[in-house]
């Protein structure tokens, strides 16, 4: 597993959700962002207690959890 020591999981923090770096913004914000098209300089400044890095492990931790393999049965299968 590759390290995500900038991604963080609170049971107090928002609800454990992914967060970075233990802070009230999760994870799945920063991706909404980028997939609405900011850029990271925009969120930074919309954010700045968020820094480059920040944004980028959470790319890279999102690629991580996409690898997660998905086994279905076969069409027609008796399972």
């Amino acid at each position: 597993m590759e390290k995500f020591n900038r991604i963080t999981f609170d049971p107090t923090v928002m609800a454990g959700q992914a967060c970075i770096r233990g802070m009230r913004i999760t994870v799945s914000l920063i991706l909404n962002l980028l997939a609405n098209g900011q850029s990271e300089a925009e969120i930074v400044e919309e954010y700045p207690e968020i820094e480059i890095e920040d944004i980028q492990q959470s790319l890279r931790y999102a690629a991580w959890l996409a690898t997660e393999s998905i086994y279905l049965p076969s069409i027609g299968s008796t399972a």
